[in-house]
C-alpha cells in the first residue's frame, strides 16, 4: 500500500512533538531519529508524485501531439483524395 506524503508528514510531526516532550535521553533521541525518517519518507513521497504527474503530463502531450499528426495526416490524405 502507498502511504501518501501526508500521513508521513504527520507521523514525523507526532515524534518531533513525542521527542520535545519526552524527559529521557534515550527517549528523546528514538523519536528524533524516527520524525528524521518520518520527514525523509515524506519527501520521497512528495518527490514520487511530482515525478508521476510529470511523467503523466508528458505522456498527455505526446498523445496530444500524435493525435495531431494523425488528424493531418488523415486530413491531408483526405483532400488528395478529393483532387485526384
Amino acid at each position: 500500500m502507498s502511504q501518501s506524503y501526508e500521513f508521513y508528514s504527520e507521523r514525523a510531526q507526532e515524534a518531533a512533538g513525542e521527542a520535545k516532550s519526552a524527559e529521557l535521553a534515550n527517549v528523546r533521541e528514538r523519536h528524533e531519529r524516527a520524525a528524521k525518517t518520518w520527514t525523509a519518507l515524506a519527501n520521497q513521497a512528495h518527490k514520487i508524485r511530482a515525478d508521476r504527474e510529470k511523467a503523466e503530463a508528458t505522456k498527455a502531450a505526446q498523445r496530444e501531439h500524435a493525435d495531431r499528426e494523425a488528424a493531418e495526416k488523415e486530413a491531408g490524405l483526405a483532400s488528395a483524395l478529393r483532387a485526384g
